[in-house]
């Protein structure tokens, strides 16, 4: 099954809440078929699982009730009980499913049970650490980063000891901008044990999965690495591998499965270095930290990027890391925003809840979602969009940015609209998006060439049909007005 595509879309899942909304003990083999019938409806290419992996329940108690974990808690579910902190997803035990989740045959059928219905299974992987008590120090103990007993006593919030004899001492997993994450122990990215036991894990991950969504990507970049690990690295006498991780990795699975998707979370600017280390897709933040701000100016600067980088980036408003977008955006500016992301170039991220607009972001330690009231608006206005938007015109046509110019002489709101065009053999779409607070006009230009004098422009959107004059927009423009973040999607 070839799952490549352009411009697809992905749909996460936080797969240890979800399972809940089909009883308290469901598991993956108890997913409706119709919510899964649901998810091809919307067209939706790819369905990342997150959090299905075996974790250390034992790691709970001791590293899951921080005080500012507690805050988060408190303040996504009011009536938190400590049986519902059920640990990190991201601190992994072993590569095998959550029993409490389901089998291993249960996830090859889910498998199939998704590419039957066109749909593409991704599901997490995390290169740079493990659990703190996962099985893999006994049994695998040189992938870690191993340190000594001095870097232990002079600094033990970011290393542990372990073994019988607690003769034994790791760093904890970390971001070189924030503490260590004392749930985890560290990747050694300089082993080449290490390097073959991840590689042979996302080997393995071939069989029971479409892609893997690769979870703070950038943290084993060589560079990254060293910088992050100097110290320790100096002292133990680590010796750099040349070619980078993700390289070798992703050469290797891809020999194996040439349609098997690596998606990279990635910040600090290092998501074209990701994307020439062979990424099929890097998280585009900029741009949703950009869609927050309102600077029309600097949104546009930003989808002036080449077309590969762009083809490659995620767009999205919300995902588990991120505020949901109704409370972070506003109701009408958070429908403007998902407009863009829908319509640009790139792989399209939607979050669970994110359709029926829910509100509460809800820290991943937990196991159980506070209940939200379902917006109809919400869902009804992602139905229409994302049927728009599954036209083969936005996944293989051409995108083209617009320029808007000023409807007349000294009206400058022309600066707050958005519009870009897609284009397919003789198909043609037209988005246009007030992204301000403001009624705002303009006049736009597009190719009409082979078009009648009198056309129709329907507005797929906001189901309206329009006669327009090519010749007018040939020479002043199609002039357009909208109210605050309203928009159009025109079929022409």
């Amino acid at each position: 099954m070839n799952r490549m595509s352009y411009n697809p879309s992905i749909y996460e899942i936080n797969t240890r809440v979800f399972l809940k909304r089909f009883g308290p003990n469901a598991r993956i083999d108890k997913i409706p078929d119709d919510y899964l019938d649901y998810l091809s409806q919307l067209k939706i290419d790819y369905v990342w699982f997150m959090g299905i992996w075996k974790t250390c329940p034992s790691s709970v108690e001791k590293y899951c009730f921080e005080e500012g974990l507690v805050r988060n808690y408190s303040r996504a579910l009011k009536n938190w009980q400590k049986e519902d902190v059920i640990g990190s997803p991201f601190a992994v035990d072993l590569y095998e499913i959550n029993e409490t989740l389901g089998s291993p045959e249960d996830l090859i059928n889910l498998k199939s049970q998704l590419n039957r219905r066109g749909i593409g299974l991704i599901l997490d992987f995390i290169p740079n650490h493990f659990n703190v008590e996962s099985n893999l120090l006994k049994t695998n103990p040189d992938i870690f980063l191993n340190v000594d007993k001095e870097l232990f006593d002079r600094d033990p919030h970011t290393y542990f000891r372990t073994g019988a004899e607690g003769e034994n001492y790791f760093a904890h997993g970390r971001d070189p901008f924030f503490p260590a994450w004392q749930d985890t122990v560290q990747v050694n990215f300089f082993s080449r044990p290490a390097r073959d036991f991840l590689s042979d894990t996302v080997l393995n991950l071939t069989g029971i999965c479409d892609g893997v969504r690769c979870d703070m990507a950038m943290l084993a970049l060589n560079n990254v690495f060293k910088n992050t690990w100097t110290g320790v690295l100096a002292r133990t006498n680590q010796s750099e591998i040349k070619e980078e991780f993700w390289s070798e990795t992703i050469r290797k699975v891809k020999n194996a499965r040439p349609d098997f998707l690596f998606i990279a979370e990635a910040y600090w600017d290092l998501e074209w270095e990701l994307q020439q280390l062979g990424f099929d897709y890097t998280y585009d933040k900029s741009l949703t930290d950009r869609l927050r701000s309102d600077y029309v100016s600097v949104i546009k600067e930003h989808l002036l990027a080449e077309d590969e980088y762009q083809r490659k980036s995620i767009r999205f408003i919300e995902n588990h890391d991120e505020e949901r977008a109704v409370p972070s955006f506003g109701k009408e500016k958070s429908k403007a925003a998902a407009i863009i992301i829908s319509t640009v170039q790139g792989m399209r991220f939607y979050n669970d809840g994110q359709f029926e607009g829910k509100k509460i972001k809800l820290p991943v330690q937990l196991g159980r979602e506070p209940e939200e009231t379902i917006n109809p608006e919400f869902s009804d206005f992602y139905n229409r969009l994302l049927a728009i938007t599954s036209h083969r015109v936005f996944k293989e046509g051409k995108w083209l940015l617009l320029e808007p110019g000023t409807s007349w002489e000294g009206n400058h709101s022309f600066l707050n609209i958005l519009a870009w065009s897609w284009n397919l053999n003789e198909e043609g779409r037209l988005v246009v998006v007030n992204y301000s607070n403001m009624i705002s006009t303009c006049r736009l230009k597009f190719d009409l060439i082979g078009f009648p004098e009198e056309f129709e422009l329907r507005d797929l959107l906001n189901d309206q049909n329009y006669l327009r004059s090519a010749e007018e927009i040939h020479s002043a423009g199609l002039f357009i007005e909208l109210k605050p973040w309203q928009a159009h999607i025109f079929k022409y």
